[in-house]
């Protein structure tokens, strides 16, 4: 089986930030169809309120966006040992009709316990193989790391510098990355430095001192209110927002400033994996097959009857006419006859709910 992987975008933050739509747009244009995004819960699940995080995502992609008619699924992948686990199958039935799954913010290292080796994150993997696009900020682009940062233990604790196992997210693509969100954090001010997911550069110089030996580890910073779009398949790299993307290696620092384009070998050696390499088969052989399903109940249509047809005929009258509340008022009355009205180049069509 010949990947094409779908894009891996990292917000550093401001995912539903005013300036962040033109983002967002850009993303959604490379869709061949509307967007179908499911976001996941689980990096904020130990929070009461994870499904209002998770939900204020969804809401600003429905209104900023709403030109691409997106459609959201919440899914409540909150915690493991409990019905809202990432390992219950049930919960997870939305992602397979997505063609976008989000990720945001949370704590890193309870992403990581959640996910590593879950149900969840086997189906992720696979669906972004087999072309669905990632979106992670904030918390889960530090999770997604070889190495994740214990933010909270270290800056809001005061634990130990240390360093956390992450998902290793890239490693399936030969990638040694420790990606840090919140690159330029300026919210300490002259007083302290809260710069490097809030560490500072001395407190961060010291936590690279205690990485092991790898001549092939990058650490990539995500400027605040910066996207950086990676295209595994095509191999290049893209930087949008408002600040840069800074990338470390052997002792450089390149930095790539939004609206900039460069070479993905930069982040090291890319490979494309085998199809199932790092998923179990049986676990493959179910995401492929449930993803057919949905493919097909997405794309059936049921024949229009006679009633729905003539109020599609009147209701394009109505718009050659430019009656446009005639026409809103046909296309709801479609809609309570279980009808959605698509106006494609080839001339309106008729859609099932549901």
């Amino acid at each position: 089986m010949v990947l094409r992987p779908g894009l891996i975008t990292l917000f550093g933050s401001g995912e539903t930030a005013p300036g962040t739509q033109k983002i967002y747009h850009a993303l959604f244009s490379q869709l061949a169809e509307p967007p179908r995004v499911a976001i996941l819960e689980t990096p904020a699940g130990f929070e009461p309120n994870s499904d209002y995080v998770a939900g204020q995502i969804g809401a600003y992609l429905c209104k900023r966006l709403q030109n691409f008619r997106p459609t959201v699924a919440l899914v409540p992948a909150r915690q493991r040992g409990t019905p809202f686990s990432p390992d219950e199958p049930a919960l997870l039935q939305p992602l397979y009709n997505a063609n976008m799954l989000f990720m945001g913010p949370g704590s890193p290292t309870y992403a990581v316990r959640q996910l590593a080796g879950s149900l969840a994150w086997h189906v992720l993997r696979a669906l972004h193989r087999l072309g669905t696009h990632l979106v992670f900020s904030s918390a889960m682009v530090l999770a997604s790391s070889r190495s994740t940062l214990p933010i909270y233990e270290i800056y809001k604790v005061g634990e130990e510098l240390h360093w956390k196992p992450g998902l290793d997210l890239f490693g399936d693509f030969g990638l040694s990355l420790v990606l840090v969100s919140h690159w330029n954090n300026g919210d300490g001010g002259e007083l302290l430095d809260t710069s490097r997911c809030y560490l500072g550069q001395a407190r961060f110089g010291q936590l690279l001192a205690l990485l092991p030996d790898d001549p092939e580890r990058r650490v990539v910073g995500i400027d605040e209110n910066t996207a950086l779009t990676l295209d595994l398949a095509a191999g290049t790299c893209v930087v949008r927002g408002a600040g840069a993307v800074s990338v470390m290696h052997a002792g450089t620092v390149a930095r790539f400033e939004a609206g900039s384009q460069f070479d993905l070998h930069l982040l090291g050696n890319v490979q494309l994996p085998a199809a199932t390499a790092g998923i179990p088969e049986a676990i493959w052989e179910q995401i492929v097959a449930a993803q057919v399903q949905a493919h097909t109940a997405r794309t059936t249509l049921l024949a229009p009857d006679a009633a729905a047809l003539v109020l599609l005929q009147e209701r394009t009258a109505a718009r050659e006419r430019r009656d446009w509340s005639e026409a809103d008022r046909l296309r709801r009355q479609l809609e309570t006859l279980g009808w959605r009205v698509q106006d494609t180049p080839q001339g309106p069509q008729l859609e099932a709910l549901g």
